[in-house]
């Protein structure tokens, strides 16, 4: 009998910001450049990625969980998740397959946690409980100025409702930007600040540098073979 193939654990990408900062934008171009260089890769996001999810992410995102105060947001952003990691994100990684997700614990940790003023105790028993030893392998923590961020997001609305975030004031949205920034000093090794004031191309060269150093024993032979074909 011959012996059984390991796979490798896939890598595990994580965007985070305010609101208009261009995660969805660079998500979706960063997994168009690693498939380019032959990564088979998985994109989702939070909250959603698994139906049950997605219905908790309508709950959210229509205000149903503000009018019950930012605990049970909390709640409810940790059920979504504990789905997603069980029937997703888990899954994807042990098959060896590149994971992007648009937001996770950081979303949390900022919106819910330093914004919402959660008990930083019941923020760390939620992650225990829907994640456990999960951590993203790199979180990039896209910085823009606030008063762009907003007028980005009203051009991608468009005639849409606006939703429960956006709907919040400046100095709301401020505070995001402050807590973000101290996240991503707190945890260096994880986490990357990435200036996303500019056009998206600019911003996805900026990302894939820092990309392409983190995985580079991954990521280089991929680039020449497929330069070679």
């Amino acid at each position: 009998m011959s012996p059984a193939v390991l796979t490798q654990r896939g890598h595990f990408i994580t965007f985070e910001g305010g609101e208009g900062a261009g995660k969805s934008t660079q998500v979706r171009m960063l997994a168009e450049r690693l498939q380019r260089t032959g990564q088979q890769v998985l994109v989702t996001r939070e909250p959603g990625g698994t139906p049950g999810a997605e219905i908790m992410r309508h709950l959210v995102l229509t205000g149903v969980g503000k009018a019950l105060g930012p605990d049970f947001e909390a709640l409810l952003f940790a059920a979504a998740r504990d789905d997603h990691v069980t029937q997703v994100i888990r899954p994807a990684l042990e098959r060896g397959i590149w994971v992007l997700c648009d937001r996770f614990i950081d979303s949390t940790r900022v919106y819910q946690g330093r914004v919402g003023d959660v008990d930083p105790t019941l923020i760390r028993a939620l992650e225990r409980a829907t994640i456990g030893s999960l951590r993203p392998d790199l979180t990039l923590v896209l910085d823009v100025p606030t008063e762009i961020g907003l007028a980005r997001a009203a051009v991608r609305r468009g005639g849409s409702a606006i939703d429960r975030f956006e709907a919040e004031d400046i100095s709301f949205h401020r505070r995001l930007r402050d807590a973000y920034r101290q996240v991503a000093a707190e945890e260096p090794d994880r986490c990357v600040l990435i200036d996303a004031g500019g056009l998206p191309p600019e911003v996805s060269a900026r990302i894939w540098s820092v990309v392409e150093g983190r995985f580079a024993d991954v990521l280089r032979p991929s680039i020449r073979a497929v330069a070679r074909g």
